[in-house]
């Protein structure tokens, strides 16, 4: 991998999340871009995040896209780096991303599910999460 972070923060664990849902369906959608910047931009738990360390954090991203094991690896650093207490966050911002561009792919729909399994979210929380994403992404 190129340009490796030396350690992922539970901020660059979100970021990387988000990415991979936009990534996901091969193509990083600009409304999906935009998405992800307002959110590191505004979001309480973004506050103190470095966004330099955004273009970091996406090469890592798509770098182990490209291997074999990338995703299980993805996970695991996420893993490594995120507080618990961050999960249902975690999955909230990738939901939005999905969301962002009003459509969903099939390959972010995996995605999330994995993501789900993975942060061991709630399958209830889940649904109120995804709902309030469709409802802040609805299109006139």
């Amino acid at each position: 991998m190129n340009q490796a972070l030396p350690s992922m923060t539970a901020q660059d664990a979100l970021v990387a999340i988000m990415i991979s849902v936009s990534a996901s369906h091969g193509a990083v959608r600009t409304s999906e871009l935009v998405a992800i910047q307002q959110m590191v931009n505004h979001l309480p738990v973004f506050g103190q995040y470095d966004t330099d360390r955004i273009r970091r954090v996406a090469q890592t991203v798509f770098d182990l896209f490209e291997e074999e094991e990338g995703l299980d690896a993805l996970f695991g650093l996420i893993r490594d780096a995120l507080p618990e207490r961050l999960f249902e966050t975690a999955y909230a911002l990738a939901c939005d991303v999905a969301a962002a561009d009003g459509h969903l792919y099939q390959p972010e729909l995996r995605l999330l599910e994995e993501i789900r399994e993975e942060l061991a979210v709630d399958r209830l929380h889940a649904a109120a999460i995804e709902r309030g994403a469709r409802a802040r992404h609805v299109r006139p």
